[in-house]
């Protein structure tokens, strides 16, 4: 969310921004909303004075007997309240709309992020290990699950339709072994507080980390029981991120308090809009997923460094597991709606020969504390602050769980368990058809 004052102050910087996204400018529009909403006070200041001082006329009035005049007085007074009470009235809708339209715009990006229309514009920032050499022909993740008998897609259809899969067996176990593997890293070594947030959340938390209004064709929505009013509606997170980045909202917090860490292991679902006919198979693009997330609170001073560090964490998972990887600084016109700055790690699959996104890092500046009114209070100061937030996928463990079974399957279709994932799974080393 934006801060009008802001677009008051620097009304070109803003469109600048807008148009590093390939976005109009929209600083006139929101300006002339503004001077509507600024009107409107000042009328009702106005006449909240005369109103004051005709009390005290009023008052002077009847204490000299002249009744009649103080009725007079009365009754313009009468009229300037109910004037008043309509200019309320219209001031709660000016801003309103106000509201409605600041929400609608995305986040600016920051001024080293490249310019670009698409995926194309994206740059690469790192690169880490080589492709691992197979002296046979890779399979794709898919193709080896079913093999195995560990990955039924036919089944999930029967229970939920297209986009969700049945694991089994030890492919189970894999998807608990690695988010185990995830989570012990990042709280044990990282220090990130582990936290288990609800999967169902109102609109208002929704909207405090920028998933509603525009998104809401993306998302699943719940109701209790067969009731269908806004009142009985809940979300399905797309993403831990979302009730994570609540846990503040509203808040006051401490400097000290700063950076805050967490991360959480949850299920997540997300409607995919807009995706018919792009991976149809296999686990890259499901309804239903599971991802460890990571989210940071920080002053602004700590942003950049925590989205490095942030970055940092996310990488080691995949160090950890010899996974082949890249990391992709996001162009403007690829970057998420919150996001000032977004760097993507990107895991090389050899059964399709391509690298894909396995975690997003974004720093999001005070944009979604806005939203959510979540704020801190400096050292020394009386005054409170914006916090800035920061949220990245450390890691999606489906996609990690793809990335596995591509680069460490044998030619006769098992797969070698990398060995920091052997613990987690009762010292098993090779997944066969039997497991």
């Amino acid at each position: 969310m934006h801060d009008i004052k802001a677009i008051r102050d620097d009304a070109a910087g803003f469109d600048a921004g807008l148009a590093r996204r390939g976005l109009s400018a929209q600083s006139a529009r929101l300006l002339e909303i503004d001077e509507r909403r600024r009107r409107i006070i000042a009328e009702l200041q106005a006449l909240q004075a005369a109103s004051n001082a005709a009390a005290k006329v009023i008052g002077g009035l009847m204490k000299d007997g002249k009744k009649d005049e103080a009725e007079v007085a009365k009754a313009e007074v009468a009229a300037s309240k109910a004037k008043m009470q309509e200019l309320e009235a219209l001031e709660r809708e000016v801003i309103a709309e106000l509201d409605r339209e600041l929400a609608a715009i995305p986040n600016i990006p920051f001024d080293d992020v490249p310019l670009g229309q698409d995926e194309h514009g994206n740059v690469e920032r790192s690169r880490h290990g080589t492709p691992r050499q197979l002296n046979f022909a890779a399979k794709e993740h898919f193709d080896l699950g079913e093999a195995l008998g560990l990955m039924d897609f036919e089944l999930a259809a029967k229970l939920s339709g297209s986009r969700f899969v049945v694991l089994k067996g030890a492919l189970a176990r894999l998807e608990r072994a690695i988010a185990s593997f995830m989570l012990d890293l990042h709280t044990g070594t990282y220090g990130y507080t582990e936290v288990a947030p609800p999967l169902l959340v109102k609109d208002h938390v929704m909207f405090g980390t920028a998933q509603l209004p525009k998104f809401a064709d993306d998302q699943f929505t719940v109701f209790k029981g067969d009731a269908r009013d806004d009142a009985e509606r809940f979300w399905l997170i797309p993403t831990a991120e979302v009730s994570l980045t609540n846990l503040v909202r509203e808040a006051i917090l401490s400097e000290d308090e700063l950076p805050l860490r967490m991360t959480a292991y949850t299920p997540c679902f997300r409607a995919e809009a807009g995706s018919a006919g792009r991976d149809t198979r296999g686990m890259i693009r499901m309804h239903q997923f599971a991802k460890v997330e990571l989210v940071s609170v920080t002053t602004p001073e700590q942003a950049q460094a925590e989205h490095e560090r942030m970055l940092a964490c996310a990488e080691d998972v995949l160090k950890r597991l010899d996974l082949h990887y890249r990391v992709m600084t996001l162009c403007t016109g690829d970057m998420g709606f919150s996001a000032r700055r977004t760097f993507d790690i990107e895991v090389w699959l050899p059964g399709q020969n391509a690298f894909r996104e396995i975690s997003s890092c974004s720093v999001c500046g005070d944009f979604q504390a806005r939203r959510m009114q979540a704020r801190y209070r400096p050292v020394g100061e009386k005054t409170t602050r914006y916090v800035h937030t920061l949220n990245g996928s450390g890691l999606a463990v489906g996609r990690t769980m793809v990335a596995i079974l591509e680069t460490y399957q044998q030619e006769d279709g098992s797969i070698v368990v990398p060995d920091v994932l052997r613990p987690y799974m009762g010292g098993l080393e090779v997944i066969a058809a039997h497991g």
